[in-house]
């Protein structure tokens, strides 16, 4: 009887592992226009931060004109 149940539950998990294996990979979206600025954008962002961040530094020398 528990052997039974074993088998069942083999041949569920191989199927299912099968099923994985044959699936598509998705297809890939190719950014718009929008997506690339938004992109752009945000990589400025975060060279201003990092810029603000070294220059705000007790370690920055900076001088007055």
């Amino acid at each position: 009887m528990v052997m039974m149940g074993l088998d069942k539950l083999m041949t569920n998990l191989k199927s299912k592992l099968k099923s994985i294996k044959t699936k598509k990979p998705y297809d890939k979206i190719e950014k718009s226009e929008s997506m690339r600025v938004e992109i752009r954008s945000k990589k400025a962002q975060k060279l201003i931060q990092d810029t603000l961040k070294i220059a705000d530094s007790p370690n920055t020398k900076s001088y007055a004109f």
